[in-house]
């Protein structure tokens, strides 16, 4: 059975930008999990995307898989494109290339090496690319997308934007409390919502014609989306693409823990 899957990066400017990407002269290994290497995006490189993600950095997951947002974080905002209508004309990048180790220090977020590779991915994305509206997924994300803005391709643009809370800060903020979790998925959602109806207007090439359709206070079906086999490289084992636990960093310490993942096939994998 044939089988969809990404190429990868086969054309300019993308191939210019994977072939000369900052390494631990502007990623700190301090700060970022450099040892794992640099994971570029997920989605249409072929100037075909229509709305434009950025997300933080990459989880342990998203290390072995070499694609961004592909466990339950991708899969929650495949859901929120859906309500746009776009479900394959998107393109994700993370505001860091790198994994994030403890916190990342005001200078290193202002570092003009790693503001201005990161302003080139966003500039080749827009020049491909007839984007009609770009979302921002946390802070970090939100403050990447004000550094493009205030180049002059930035400033030329007048896209619309939208700042989502990031999809998995209600398990993050509420720390295995199922109430604190509950209510913050409830405030996420309603701003998700307020993202959606800003927007919406905004996509006027959509993949498919949906009328526009909020969340609830919980997530509901088909809220929560698989990430396309499309977005996968070649030949990835189907459980990675349906889970993010087969994925753990384990060790007795901080640095044991960064030296490893744990890959484990999980159970009905192997009959």
């Amino acid at each position: 059975m044939p089988r969809a899957f990404d190429p990868g990066y086969t054309a300019e400017p993308f191939l210019t930008l994977v072939r000369n990407y900052p390494e631990a002269d502007v990623y700190p290994r301090s700060q970022f999990r450099v040892e794992w290497g640099p994971i570029f995006h997920r989605g249409r490189l072929n100037g075909s995307a229509r709305v434009l993600i950025i997300g933080q950095d990459p989880a342990q997951h998203e290390t072995i898989v070499r694609r961004i947002l592909v466990g339950e974080a991708g899969r929650r905002i495949q859901g929120f494109l859906a309500k746009l209508g776009i479900t394959s004309s998107y393109v994700l990048i993370n505001a860091y290339l790198y994994s994030v180790y403890g916190s990342v220090k005001a200078a290193t977020r202002r570092s003009l090496p790693l503001v201005g590779y990161r302003n080139q991915w966003i500039d080749a994305v827009m020049d491909v690319s007839e984007v009609e509206a770009v979302v921002t997924l946390g802070t970090a994300a939100a403050e990447a997308w004000q550094f493009w803005k205030a180049t002059p391709a930035g400033q030329a643009s007048g896209v619309p934007f939208a700042l989502l809370t990031h999809p998995t800060q209600p398990e993050s903020s509420s720390k295995n409390d199922r109430t604190k979790k509950a209510l913050a998925t409830k405030k996420m959602l309603a701003n998700w919502n307020a993202a959606l109806m800003a927007i919406s207007p905004a996509i006027t090439h959509p993949d498919t014609s949906v009328p526009l359709a909020l969340y609830g206070e919980s997530w509901s079906d088909g809220d929560r989306l698989p990430v396309p086999v499309a977005d996968f490289p070649a030949g990835l084992p189907a459980w990675m693409q349906e889970d993010d636990g087969w994925a753990q960093r384990k060790g007795a310490d901080d640095l044991a823990k960064r030296r490893n993942i744990t890959i484990t096939v999980p159970r009905g994998a192997i009959p």
